[in-house]
């Protein structure tokens, strides 16, 4: 017996943790619903998708799905692995791959990507493991929507309200975590899954702090207290000693992300062309990038990610012109005695979006326009703001997908509640052009849409894009096995390991 439990001590000793941070409490921890980043990135550890990019961000390969084929242009078929398990213990079917597409067509469930799976005309389970998917027509995304966690059917098939149910804050999925413990403000633990048809991972725990003051954050990280994390410009430029950089590795890549600022089409003022483009011209995108980002970042110039097929360099960045500026607002029927005001809503959760804000507001007033300010906290800025649609304008980001669906941020029919065209832009032009590239399948013709719908969105102005920031990791060096790719740092973070000893 005593030998028994000097085993389990030392097991106990040398279990590893891995100490991450949130910025904000998740609002749901369900993939269909999970929408916030807090949600998202935690949810990602807890559930599976049928199919996932390889870490070369160019193959499709299978997650929960074994292997896939397209039976015909219009169907692809799924074989799914055996042995899977969600968390209790049941045994992940094709019922869960059917139920899960079921729920997102569900008018009762508010997902934003309920129009990615628009052009499925039908989901069958052929047996427990093949799934046939069949379309009204090509469609571009065939693949890449089935990216999306798979929930399960004999838990939430009971449920009535899935918006409120308590899965979505005590999930149960397929994935390498599980969770055991969750405490809004302070902490999220998740265990290693033993049962992960992987292989069970090496890391034993994952806690993110919940922290919503980004000095708290970083000086938690500088004492060791959290393992990975971002770090803004100034911090890893002036706020660091040559001691950090002893306990922490660093890790630059282009981030996948924009920052901008979204005007509220709804409203008459930002109806006319002249004002977004006077508006355009009268910010310096570039001092953006130099004061808030000591230059790790570059100019963003429209809606997809630069080197990707879509992304189109003769789109170029407008450079501030204030006489021209003020001129658009004069021809608008702005000027010193009826300025333009409006206010900008942004959330703390991000360090930098507020002093963005502040720029800007400076910019804007040199071209005669006055802006005011409103910072909130994350959760009721998402709540009170964004999700009820009331604001002016908004400053915000959006992360960018190595394959963008344009649908479900610029097509008017995305203009709903729970969509993700917050703005309520409305382009008859850019929605054929959408139409005509989601019913392709050829990727030249696909990427050559794609430009034209990047270039007609950006002279648009529906938003003013802003920056796209570099992401500046740091991670403790007692951590091993870390494979950075396109898609990041996570790519294989079941194969990690940690030294708590070092």
């Amino acid at each position: 017996m005593k030998f028994l439990l000097l085993i389990l001590q030392s097991v106990w000793l040398i279990a590893s943790t891995l100490h991450l941070s949130a910025s904000s409490n998740p609002a749901r921890l369900n993939p269909l619903i999970a929408t916030d980043s807090a949600s998202s990135s935690i949810a990602g550890f807890l559930f599976n998708s049928l199919v996932k990019y390889d870490e070369s961000g160019q193959k499709i390969i299978g997650d929960l799905a074994e292997s896939y084929r397209f039976v015909t242009p219009t169907v692809i078929e799924f074989k799914l692995r055996h042995g899977v398990k969600w968390h209790d213990g049941k045994s992940f079917t094709a019922r869960d791959v059917l139920f899960t597409y079921e729920l997102i067509q569900s008018p009762k469930t508010i997902t934003p990507y309920a129009s990615d799976f628009r052009v499925i005309k039908k989901v069958a389970a052929i047996d427990d493991y093949t799934v046939r998917v069949t379309y009204e027509k090509p469609y571009f995304k065939a693949l890449e929507i089935w990216m999306m966690g798979i929930v399960p059917r004999h838990i939430l098939s009971r449920e009535n309200d899935i918006m409120g149910s308590s899965f979505n804050t005590a999930p149960i999925g397929t994935g390498p975590y599980v969770l055991k413990k969750l405490e809004f403000s302070k902490q999220i633990v998740l265990e290693a899954n033993p049962h992960y048809f992987e292989h069970r991972p090496k890391i034993d725990k994952i806690v993110f702090h919940v922290i919503s003051d980004p000095m708290t954050r970083f000086l938690m990280l500088k004492s060791g207290q959290i393992d990975v994390d971002a770090l803004e410009p100034m911090q890893y430029e002036r706020q660091l000693d040559k001691s950090f950089h002893k306990r922490f590795a660093t890790l630059e890549l282009p981030s996948h992300t924009y920052t901008y600022l979204g005007f509220n089409l709804r409203l008459k003022k930002f109806q006319d062309p002249r004002v977004r483009e006077a508006l355009s011209l009268a910010i310096d995108r570039n001092a953006l990038i130099d004061v808030l980002f000591l230059r790790h970042g570059k100019v963003c110039t429209g809606p997809f990610l630069p080197g990707s097929k879509g992304f189109n360099d003769r789109v170029k960045a407008p450079e501030r012109n204030l006489a021209k500026a003020k001129a658009l607002l004069r021809a608008a029927g702005y000027n010193a005695s009826h300025p333009l005001e409006f206010e900008i809503a942004t959330s703390n959760s991000n360090a930098i979006r507020p002093y963005a804000a502040e720029i800007m507001q400076r910019q804007l007033l040199d071209a005669g326009v006055k802006v005011t300010l409103r910072v909130m906290e994350w959760q009721a800025f998402l709540n009170t703001v964004v999700s009820p649609r009331k604001f002016e304008t908004v400053l915000l980001g959006w992360s960018l997908s190595l394959t963008p669906d344009p649908y479900a941020l610029w097509h008017s029919d995305s203009d709903v509640p729970g969509g993700f065209n917050l703005v309520g832009y409305h382009s008859s032009q850019t929605d054929r052009l959408i139409e005509k590239m989601e019913g392709s399948t050829d990727p030249e013709r696909i990427a050559a849409l794609q430009r034209q719908i990047f270039a007609q969105i950006a002279g648009d102005n529906p938003y003013l894009f802003l920056v796209i920031p570099n992401a500046i990791n740091v991670y403790s060096r007692h951590i091993s096995g870390i494979k950075p790719s396109i898609n990041g740092i996570w790519e294989n973070y079941i194969d990690w390991e940690k030294n708590e000893k070092q």
